[in-house]
């Protein structure tokens, strides 16, 4: 779930003496009047590698150091506990117990696999899911960890495709979405894409508990280069899922979609002046339910649109040079670059000049 809801007193009470010291006075008092903190990846400018907290009006509330650079954050409600993913092909995934009960924990992937940057808790919190590589097969998988036990690794289950990215567990609380990009990669070459050719991207449903497909889609042929990525569900349900292209840059394919369950992928139709915008990359997708809107931002191409969910008609566009990051914020969206702003959705900007946000940013409400 991409908005989960945690007490504020739970909060301030969960993170323990050591935050605390780490937070300067003025801090805790925007920690106490804040609705929500946002939780995001970042490099600073001297190339160290952490994951923040920000208050709502985009204040630097704390940092944690990460050993590589981060991708998404995920937040499990129950335990009150956060886990912040390796950018792939890294091998390493950060939990922060914000009970105090323990230090952060740092879960290695297991020997074959690594991390593609997302993962999601089951609603109960005893369960948390990462899309991984098993790249000697080039296959994809989500790797189960048990919460309860330190997070040990359980088992996996295939993502019946290649490059699984985002993943979402849907409102029935068992069927897991995942974004199967269908690019292979291999660490013994980093992040080279090896199989642009042929790549077959896809979007499955998949029971969790057994790990059977219930569902599975695949573009048209034509659109076989069109890399699934990222993902979030509006207030029906329905899935909204943004794109990256691998075919030639003078192509302007359609770069964002629908996938209503039991249904046919539905692709936007959007205007030639939006997709050119895009630089046929999306980097972020965030749903806000309170407001029926989709918010797609494109760091390549220094733009963010807003759609409206009932009509897919996009609604609102604005330049922000490397935006990325978006997450629901009152009836608009925050957002944040890579030239180190925090843009709240009133559109006062904050700068943090000596960090690089990375591409996601995490509501976590506080109610109480």
């Amino acid at each position: 779930m991409r908005t989960p809801l945690i007490d504020r007193r739970e909060f301030l009470r969960a993170a323990g003496a050591g935050f605390a010291a780490a937070m300067a006075p003025s801090a805790w008092a925007k920690t106490l009047d804040t609705d929500a903190v946002f939780a995001t990846a970042f490099v600073k400018r001297d190339g160290s590698n952490g994951a923040a907290v920000l208050s709502e009006a985009g204040k630097l509330l704390h940092t944690i150091d990460l050993p590589d650079r981060g991708h998404d954050v995920t937040f499990d409600p129950v335990s009150k506990r956060s886990v912040v993913f390796a950018r792939q092909p890294g091998t390493f995934a950060v939990v922060f117990d914000h009970t105090g009960r323990d230090e952060p924990q740092t879960v290695a992937s297991v020997a074959g696999r690594h991390f593609f940057g997302h993962g999601v808790f089951s609603a109960d919190g005893t369960l948390l899911y990462a899309t991984e590589n098993d790249f000697d097969n080039a296959a994809g998988v989500v790797g189960v960890y048990d919460a309860h036990a330190k997070f040990k690794r359980i088992g996996e289950f295939p993502t019946y495709g290649t490059g699984p990215h985002e993943l979402l567990l849907l409102s029935d609380g068992r069927t897991i979405a995942v974004a199967n990009g269908g690019i292979e990669t291999h660490p013994d070459y980093g992040r080279a894409e090896i199989n642009i050719a042929t790549m077959k991207p896809s979007y499955v449903l998949v029971d969790r508990l057994t790990g059977d497909l219930t569902e599975k889609h695949e573009l048209p042929p034509a659109l076989h280069q069109l890399s699934i990525r990222h993902m979030d569900a509006d207030r029906s349900g329905t899935v909204w899922f943004g794109c990256q292209y691998r075919g030639p840059g003078t192509d302007r394919p359609p770069l964002v979609g629908r996938a209503p369950r039991g249904k046919d992928l539905q692709l936007l139709d959007m205007s030639q002046d939006v997709l050119s915008g895009f630089r046929n990359y999306i980097g972020s997708v965030a749903a806000n339910p309170a407001a029926g809107t989709i918010a797609v931002s494109s760091p390549e191409g220094n733009s963010l649109a807003v759609i409206d969910a009932a009509s897919s008609r996009v609604v609102a566009t604005k330049a922000l040079v490397e935006v990325c990051g978006v997450a629901p914020d009152g009836k608009g969206f925050m957002a944040t670059t890579g030239a180190g702003e925090i843009i709240e959705a009133g559109g006062a900007t904050r700068s943090e000049p000596d960090y690089v946000w990375d591409n996601h940013v995490l509501r976590i409400e506080q109610v109480g």
